[in-house]
C-alpha cells in the first residue's frame, strides 16, 4: 500500500508541469502526506473545459457512505479490481485524476526494529501517481485514492505493493475517461523503475504530526537493507 507520501512543489511548478489551472486554495508543501489530508490533484473539469489543479481530501468516500470518516480506510485501490469494485469501478471509468509527488513511504520490519524508507527518482523528477476521486455529499467534498500495484525489482524487498505511477505520455488517456483498463492500469517496465532509489530515512515521519524536510534525511543508524 502506500499510506505516506511527500509533495512538496508549488502550485505554480505543479501547474506548468501538468499544464492545469489552479481552481483551489493554495497548498503548502507537505514532506509527511497522511490519510484524510488535503492534497494537490490533476483531474479534467467540464465546467473549465481543461485540466484543474484541484484539492482532494486523501481517502476515497463513495457515495454510499454515510460520513467522511470512510475516507480513511479507502486511500488505496488495488489496480487489480479498480475497474469492476462496486465502490471504485465508477470512477476509474469517469472521474481519474493524477495525484502530485516527490516520493513515498513504507516500513520494514526486522524483529523489533522498524525502518523507514523513502522512494523517489534518484534525479529529483516528480512523480504522477494515478488516482480516482469523486465528490461526496451536499458539499460535494472531493476524496480521492491513490492506485496500487504489485512491487517490482529491488522496490519488492521494501513492500509488496506500490504506488501505479504513470509516465508523461499516458497522462492524456488516463485523464480522458473510458478506454481499456488493461492498457491504463499497465504497471510501468522495471527497466524504468530503476531509476527510483530507496532512501532509509529518520523514524520521525511515522508521527503524522511531524513535517518538514528532515523527515527525508538518513537516520543516524540502520542495520535494515
Amino acid at each position: 500500500m502506500c499510506g505516506r507520501y511527500a509533495t512538496t512543489r508549488s502550485e505554480t511548478d505543479l501547474s506548468d508541469l501538468f499544464e492545469a489551472v489552479p481552481v483551489a486554495e493554495s497548498l503548502g508543501p507537505s514532506w509527511n502526506v497522511a490519510p484524510t489530508d488535503p492534497v494537490p490533484v490533476v483531474r479534467v473539469s467540464q465546467s473549465h473545459d481543461a485540466r484543474v489543479l484541484d484539492t482532494a481530501r486523501w481517502g476515497f468516500v463513495p457515495p454510499w457512505a454515510k460520513d467522511l470518516r470512510a475516507g480513511s480506510r479507502m486511500i488505496n485501490a488495488r489496480s487489480e479490481t479498480v475497474a469492476t469494485s462496486p465502490a471504485f469501478a465508477s470512477s476509474f471509468a469517469k472521474r481519474r485524476c493524477l495525484v502530485p509527488a516527490d516520493g513515498w513511504f513504507e516500513w520494514l520490519r526486522d524483529g523489533k526494529q522498524r525502518q523507514a524508507f523513502y522512494m523517489t527518482p534518484a534525479d529529483g523528477s516528480p512523480l504522477a501517481f494515478a488516482g480516482i476521486w469523486t465528490a461526496w455529499g451536499p458539499e460535494s467534498v472531493v476524496t480521492c485514492s491513490v492506485l496500487t500495484t504489485a512491487a517490482l525489482g529491488g522496490l519488492a524487498r521494501v513492500h509488496d505493493r506500490m504506488p501505479l505511477i504513470l509516465p508523461r505520455d499516458r497522462w492524456p488517456d488516463w485523464l480522458a475517461g473510458g478506454g481499456d483498463p488493461a492498457g491504463l492500469l499497465a504497471p510501468l517496465p522495471l527497466s524504468e523503475l530503476e531509476s527510483i532509489e530507496i532512501r532509509a530515512v529518520r523514524p520521525d515521519v511515522g508521527n503524522v504530526r511531524n513535517n518538514g524536510a528532515h523527515l527525508l534525511e538518513p537516520p543516524v543508524e540502520s542495520t535494515l537493507f
